[in-house]
């Protein structure tokens, strides 16, 4: 392709945004942002307020591109609040692994070094591709994210200032302060005090005792029965506990981070079923544009409330919850692709937007899938770290690879915490894919179909067909959907009875 094609393709490309932006089409928040000259402001693609001409619209990857090109985040569309994109979720490569490491709060803790060593790389490489694909730095992206959870904890929290400044990763009160100015044009106080309506009575009962309020958002439809079934029917006793009625469910678990504990509940909300958007454009970005009877499908959100021993970790804790709840997901992307086949068209038009669960902690999770739920138990009661403070029925934290692997050294068992106590193998957000089935495969007891699902929910794999699945090449890159439309339809995941958390005896099985 000459240059004259390239350009025209661009311009094709960026012409398919506007579409999407002039219909104020929120299928497509977080997949893009568009900035305006003349305002200097960036936004989401659905922003209510009037379309700008094309010809003053910039369009950006990231909030992060936009904020280095100079441009502050929409007051009224709010961009940084939007799932974050797809792609990042889906793709293996050094890009993708780098956007969900910083997702998961790694620059903060570790540094760009830290990061660049996670992924093999120097950090010379890491920052050239960043800024080649995305449009900003490993820096300038941990900025963004910063800012974010900043903007939640002033708007949801009655904390200090100084304490929201160190909470979300700033390094000193003076770049917090010369961040929020930069990204919101406002100062911390008055960012605080443009909160909606709504929000300073949830302030006020925002304590740290009371745990931070969130508003997970998705894209699209989100089925969240058949997630909160699966979450219920594999609930571990004193880890995890789902109560309520079905259909209203709360799904409330342990967390280990890295500078503390934390406890979350996440409410079930019925979704209700959106439109699909078109058939992308040509360039294999970005979606093409969207036509009137399509437009104006704004996704939702779950309700959670966050309990930390320690402020800092809120961002990664955000982060699992959205791999575990599968937020970014583009179910349109998913549901196209799917739907189109014979097999699988019936149950997509009956279950749009259904999800493929991932995890909130993937050693966990490994652990789980190879020793089934009773095991499970028993491994949380003997060697699980007891909470500072119980919460009703959650006792306890799952124990570490390595305390597993000091304790119960033999077998399966041994081999699997050990290799991940000892970086053999990694299954952290930043983890090859390849390498890592490579090792599990290599581990003494590990049999594919176990591998499968830990690839699936711990790795966040949406591609992966277990063994003896009838999976053909036309469900890529989509297959662990199609194998979730499949089970959902069997009602694998219906829950036996009473779950964990409610009046029955908390029995659940093995990951699915």
């Amino acid at each position: 392709m000459n240059d004259e094609d390239t350009r025209y393709e661009d311009t094709r490309y960026e012409d398919t945004r506007y579409e999407a932006v002039r219909s104020r089409d929120a299928r497509f928040d977080g997949e893009f942002f568009f900035a305006v000259r003349t305002t200097g402001i960036y936004c989401r693609p659905s922003c209510p307020a009037v379309t700008p001409k094309r010809r003053n619209v910039r369009f950006y990857a990231t909030a992060a591109a936009a904020q280095g090109s100079g441009f502050r985040a929409c007051r009224r569309c709010r961009p940084d609040a939007v799932p974050g994109s797809a792609a990042w979720n889906v793709r293996a490569d050094v890009v993708g692994r780098a956007m969900r490491l910083i997702g998961d709060g790694v620059v903060d803790r570790e540094g760009v070094g830290g990061l660049a060593a996670r992924l093999g790389y120097s950090t010379r490489q890491v920052q050239r591709q960043l800024t080649a694909e995305v449009g900003a730095g490993p820096v300038a992206l941990a900025r963004a994210q910063r800012a974010h959870t900043a903007r939640i904890l002033l708007q949801t929290t009655e904390l200090p200032v100084t304490q929201i400044a160190f909470a979300a990763g700033f390094a000193s009160v003076r770049q917090f302060n010369d961040t929020i100015r930069t990204v919101y044009a406002s100062t911390p106080s008055q960012l605080r005090d443009a909160a909606p309506r709504s929000a300073p009575a949830a302030r006020g009962a925002a304590t740290p005792a009371a745990g931070v309020p969130l508003r997970l958002a998705h894209r699209g439809p989100y089925r969240s029965t058949p997630v909160f079934d699966l979450l219920a029917a594999e609930a571990v006793p004193g880890v995890e506990a789902v109560g309520g009625s079905r259909g209203r469910r709360t799904y409330r678990r342990t967390l280990r981070l890295p500078y503390g504990t934390g406890i979350v509940a996440v409410e079930e909300r019925p979704g209700a079923p959106a439109g699909r958007r078109p058939r992308t454009g040509t360039t294999g970005g970005a979606a093409g544009a969207p036509g009137p009877a399509d437009a104006g499908h704004p996704g939702g959100w779950l309700d959670a409330r966050l309990h930390l021993t320690d402020l800092r970790d809120l961002t990664t804790a955000v982060q699992r919850l959205r791999r575990l709840f599968d937020l970014d997901a583009d179910p349109y992307a998913v549901d196209e692709r799917l739907g189109a086949d014979a097999r699988l068209g019936p149950l997509v038009a009956a279950r749009p937007g259904l999800r493929s669960p991932g995890t909130a902690d993937p050693d966990e999770l490994a652990v789980r899938a190879l020793v089934g739920a009773a095991e499970a138990e028993r491994l949380v009661l003997r060697y699980g770290k007891t909470l500072d403070a119980e919460c009703e029925t959650l006792t306890h934290v799952f124990p570490e690879a390595a305390v597993l692997a000091e304790a119960e050294p033999g077998g399966p068992l041994g081999a699997l915490t050990a290799a991940l106590a000892d970086g053999t193998l990694r299954l952290d957000p930043g983890a090859d894919r390849e390498e890592a089935w490579a090792a599990l495969l290599a581990l003494p007891g590990m049999d594919e179909g176990t591998a499968a699902v830990i690839r699936t929910r711990a790795l966040g794999d949406p591609d992966v067909a277990p063994p003896g699945t009838d999976a053909p090449d036309t469900w890529r890159p989509w297959r662990s959907y199609a194998v979730g439309h499949l089970r959902a339809a069997a009602g694998e995941f219906s829950p036996p009875g009473p779950n964990c958390g409610s009046a029955g005896d908390g029995s659940g099985s093995a990951p699915h």
